[in-house]
């Protein structure tokens, strides 16, 4: 990529999960007709380059997240509108989308109740619905390595450690979505990783930037936080080759449920 491409595209090609989870999503939505209305529902983490690349899948595109720390810079990314809505109340009118994809929303909600009646709502008759969460067994290795150092639910901004697939499609049935497909991604090898880059961005690198930085950040998500860590941020970019390869020992574990959960399903017909 060369210099003149938006930092959050340069960012999002360094991000292990992050390219990942678009991965998985690509799957999941398949073929994408040009005259379907989708929807992006995310929750601050995300500084519009997921946005950018499933807008590129095809379809017409909306985009909403339930905190304003980036919707000025996403918009200005995107060229269109990136609204700031409550988890209650998404604004629009009911049977508005063939397609919703919720990307890491449900773990910062005290109760999930109201977001995913919302979900339901806005939702056509037969419309996907496709979330993403993190794995709520909070038995899993890494779960506990990450309460031994300090990173708690809080230091991500959650209230929950995640949802397990049984959890997540419960919330989709309520709100009269049938699940009908699950997948999971980021094992232990790419959930250590990403540790270690969180780790260093919350416990060190925050409290030395010049940019503010909100409780619940886990990596920059600002123009001028990414320019505050620039100096270390070069030097990840040269080693993410190493953090790459090491990623990919993911296959050895195949078997395991990752620790990022999806669900898919489809909104009741009636």
């Amino acid at each position: 990529m060369s210099a003149d491409t938006p930092w959050q595209l340069r960012m999002f090609n360094k991000s292990l999960k992050k390219k990942m989870r678009y991965g998985v999503l690509k799957k999941h939505l398949g073929t994408i007709g040009a005259d379907e209305k989708c929807l992006l529902v995310t929750c601050g983490d995300n500084n519009g380059a997921m946005n950018y690349y499933l807008r590129e899948l095809g379809g017409d595109w909306s985009f909403a997240d339930l905190e304003d720390t980036c919707v000025a810079e996403m918009s200005e990314l995107l060229g269109e509108e990136v609204k700031f809505l409550p988890d209650d109340d998404l604004g629009y009118p009911d049977s508005s989308f063939d397609r919703i994809v919720t990307i890491d929303v449900h773990e910062h909600l005290d109760d999930c109740t109201a977001f995913s009646r919302e979900v339901g709502r806005i939702a056509k008759p037969n419309a996907q619905v496709i979330c993403t969460v993190p794995n709520g067994d909070d038995s899993k290795v890494v779960v506990k390595i990450k309460h031994a150092v300090g990173m708690s639910v809080e230091a991500y901004g959650h209230t929950r450690v995640g949802l397990t697939i049984a959890e997540m499609q419960d919330i989709l049935r309520q709100s009269d979505v049938e699940p009908t497909k699950t997948s999971t991604f980021s094992r232990f090898f790419t959930e250590m990783l990403e540790l270690t880059i969180n780790f260093a961005y919350v416990k060190v690198l925050a409290k030395r930037s010049e940019a503010p930085v909100e409780q619940g950040q886990i990596a920059p998500a600002t123009k001028d936080q990414i320019k505050s860590v620039e100096k270390t941020y070069k030097l990840y970019s040269l080693i993410y080759p190493v953090y790459w390869l090491i990623s990919r020992l993911d296959g050895l574990l195949a078997f395991t449920e990752g620790y990022v959960v999806v669900v898919e399903g489809r909104r009741s017909p009636a």
